[in-house]
């Protein structure tokens, strides 16, 4: 887990106590019936009478949202990795969005064979990237998307999303939804509850 705060650039770990106002993100996966997950979700600590998370949150899980939809929408059996790698970036650019794509196949292993397409360090086409899609296909649509955040003095944040996908040949499907909205940690009053942030 990993915490990211407002006036702090980098993102926190380790010991650190979670705060009222932090941003939270997870990385995680599970081993059922021989088979993988792979997944990453955001979560919000509200703030005494925030019954949201900042709009500038918010935006910034929107545009990693955008960047999930420029990556899928560049599925093409026989494409290489590193064409719809290509390809999503410039979409996703194109809208004035800041993306970082590192998605990888999914199955017996949680990095599952198949090809690459792009690494969180490297966002230029790669050896790795060399091999073509498949249909029926299980994905983990890694990636993410940096943006300013105005509450936070425009401190810049790295949305980061993972969401576990079948490909058929011609669209790329989400197993269980996606995240559209933060988990929200608290009620705005000082207590603690919780709500479900995924979507179809």
């Amino acid at each position: 887990m990993a915490i990211s705060r407002r006036g702090v650039d980098e993102t926190l770990d380790g010991d650190t106590v979670i705060e009222q106002g932090d941003m939270l993100w997870t990385d995680f996966g599970i081993t059922y019936l021989r088979l993988n997950t792979d997944t990453q979700q955001n979560a919000y600590v509200l703030r005494d009478g925030e019954t949201q998370a900042p709009k500038g949150l918010r935006d910034g899980l929107a545009a990693s949202n955008l960047v999930q939809d420029a990556l899928t929408s560049s599925f093409k059996t026989g494409d290489s990795g590193n064409v719809i790698l290509t390809r999503a970036r410039d979409k996703a650019i194109a809208q004035g969005l800041e993306p970082s794509i590192y998605s990888h196949p999914i199955g017996y292993h949680g990095h599952g064979a198949g090809t690459a397409i792009g690494f969180w360090d490297d966002q230029t086409p790669g050896p790795r990237g060399e091999y073509i899609v498949h249909p029926n296909t299980a994905w983990s649509i890694e990636l993410s998307a940096t943006a300013p955040v105005p509450e936070w003095s425009n401190q810049r944040v790295s949305f980061k999303t993972e969401e576990d996908a079948f490909f058929d040949g011609n669209i790329v499907q989400y197993i269980d939804g996606r995240q559209k909205e933060f988990y929200l940690i608290g009620n705005g009053l000082g207590g603690i509850n919780g709500g479900s942030g995924r979507q179809p």
